[in-house]
């Protein structure tokens, strides 16, 4: 191929990949909203204490979908590849799926052990079977939306998308009607929208082909589950954070930390759609990688992209330090109560877990699970060492552990991107190297 034909290739893959980001935008606003909707109405329904216990819920099942998102990468992976030679994924895609819903099954029954069920949700046990029913069916969600994304479709992948949190908003107004909204009849509502995926089922299923074998289950196994294992790392910064503050930085003053988880809920909810935006990225870095002007091209939308996220991460911070407070007491209440520096220090986690999740989508789309692992390990161990080491109140060390997370991970992420910058994404068949 000429010069001039990769370029032109290039510039098709990222013209076609503009317009195809085009389309989702609409439906990835509708879905923050609808999850806005959903968190603000939980925090007016419940007290600050019940809030807290709830985001620790929330921040289980949601952490849980996280971790289980790369499946969602990697089946749009497999899509994207056999797409390349007009095929579509293969027993393969089945078999990354049944292990992710394993794991997933075998977390939620881990919240069943009286000591962890009593320190997460205070008596609450039922909340940890809602996690078990939530987590597998979220497993089946990401399934249905990587094969959708990998080959290209892209109305009934946002349509999965806006059902996901529409599901929960109309369960949520049901259990209003029906004056149900204490804490469990609420978790179930939310989970109710991991069981959105079997509106478009059939449309997924005919995106199969059960008679090509592809991966076995011992590359599929090893390979999603270090996978799976790095985005739980992950989860423990994003939406399961309460969670591990809970487990790692217990007590302090419960309507304080309520209300600062109200205000990460705000600032982190916007990356609980990342994960789309992850899975449009695979199949963009599969294609771009074919051609070197294309790896080229790719290195530098990396590079900028990162460099614009830090100066925006900067003014975000500096917003959320100047109307923050008053914008978490507009939407939840005057009983929630934060003060400025938090949400400055929340404000910038949150803005630069963005260029990771998208830089660590580059390492799936080359299959390095292994250096997917160890960014997110670098993230979750420095957050929890600091929650133990920082003197302070349990809100401080919140928020100090969480804004210097991400700069270490980011710092890893780079170096692994760039001194590989030239690998090829993989087949199906094999790893790539590390």
């Amino acid at each position: 191929m000429s010069v001039a034909d990769t370029g032109a290739a290039a510039n098709g893959v990222v013209r076609d990949t503009h317009r195809t980001a085009g389309k989702l935008g609409g439906s990835l606003i509708a879905a923050i909203i609808l999850g806005y909707v959903l968190t603000v109405a939980c925090a007016r329904l419940l007290p600050p204490d019940q809030y807290a216990t709830f985001l620790t819920f929330w921040g289980l099942l949601m952490g849980l979908g996280s971790a289980l998102s790369p499946l969602e990468q990697e089946l749009s992976r497999q899509s994207a590849t056999a797409a390349l030679t007009g095929g579509v994924a293969g027993r393969g895609a089945l078999r990354a799926v049944a292990v992710s819903a394993a794991a997933a099954g075998a977390f939620g029954l881990a919240l069943l052990i009286p000591p962890i069920n009593d320190r997460l949700f205070h008596g609450a046990w039922e909340l940890a079977l809602v996690v078990v029913a939530g987590g597998v069916a979220f497993a089946c969600q990401f399934g249905v939306r990587g094969l959708l994304i990998g080959q290209h479709q892209v109305k009934h992948f946002a349509g999965l998308i806006v059902a996901e949190p529409a599901v929960r908003a109309l369960v949520l107004g049901l259990l209003v009607i029906a004056t149900a909204y204490r804490l469990v009849p609420l978790a179930l509502a939310v989970a109710a929208g991991s069981f959105a995926w079997l509106l478009f089922i059939r449309k997924a299923w005919r995106l199969l082909d059960v008679r090509a074998d592809g991966d076995g289950w011992a590359v599929t196994s090893r390979r999603m589950l270090m996978l799976l294992l790095g985005a739980a790392l992950t989860a423990t910064v994003i939406t399961g954070y309460p969670a591990l503050v809970g487990l790692l930085a217990p007590g302090g003053d419960r309507d304080r930390i309520g209300a600062v988880f109200a205000a990460l809920v705000i600032a982190r909810l916007p990356l609980t759609l990342v994960a789309p935006v992850q899975s449009l990225a695979v199949p963009f870095v599969v294609r771009l990688s074919a051609t070197e002007d294309g790896r080229s091209r790719l290195r530098r939308v990396l590079l900028l992209g990162t460099f614009a996220a830090l100066a925006l991460a900067a003014l975000g911070a500096l917003v959320g330090m100047l109307i923050g407070p008053w914008a978490v007491e507009l939407v939840y209440g005057a009983a929630y109560q934060v003060d400025g520096w938090a949400v400055a220090g929340l404000v910038w986690s949150s803005v630069l877990l963005v260029p990771m999740q998208l830089l660590t989508a580059v390492l799936v789309a080359r299959a390095q699970a292994n250096r997917v692992l160890i960014t997110w390990a670098v993230v979750a161990v420095t957050a929890a060492a600091l929650l133990l080491a920082i003197p302070g109140d349990t809100v401080l060390r919140a928020v100090v552990s969480l804004a210097v997370a991400p700069m270490a991970g980011l710092v890893v992420v780079l170096v692994f991107v760039l001194t590989n910058s030239s690998a090829e994404a993989t087949s199906d068949t094999g790893e790539a190297c590390s």
